[in-house]
C-alpha cells in the first residue's frame, strides 16, 4: 500500500469551490457596508460643521457666508469641507447640507 502525504485533485477542487462560495457570499456584503459607512460618515461630518456654525454664530452674532469662513476662522480643517465619498458640503439657511 502506498502512503502519500499530499492532497488529491478532488480534495483541492472541493476546497477551491468552498472558498469561491464564501467569496461570492462576502463580496456583496462588504460593498454594501462600505457604502453605508460613507453615508454615515458624511452625516456625522454635517453635524460637525453644524457645530462649527453655532460656534461661529456665538462669536460673531451672524452666520458664516461659506465653509471658507469657518476654515479661515479656525473652526474647521480644510479637509472637513468635503465628505470622504466626494460629496461637497455647503451652508444653506445656517445649516450644513450635502450637495
Amino acid at each position: 500500500m502506498k502512503n502519500s502525504k499530499g492532497f488529491t485533485l478532488l480534495e483541492m477542487v472541493v476546497v477551491v469551490i468552498i472558498i469561491s462560495i464564501l467569496f461570492l457570499l462576502t463580496v456583496p456584503n462588504v460593498s454594501r457596508v462600505i457604502s453605508s459607512v460613507d453615508s454615515k460618515a458624511c452625516q456625522a461630518l454635517t453635524k460637525v460643521v453644524d457645530s462649527a456654525i453655532v460656534q461661529f454664530r456665538l462669536d460673531y452674532d451672524s452666520d458664516p457666508g461659506s465653509l471658507a469662513d469657518l476654515v479661515n476662522g479656525g473652526y474647521l480643517e480644510p479637509e472637513q469641507t468635503r465628505c470622504s465619498s466626494g460629496d461637497s458640503l455647503s451652508i444653506v439657511d445656517g445649516h450644513c447640507v450635502i450637495d
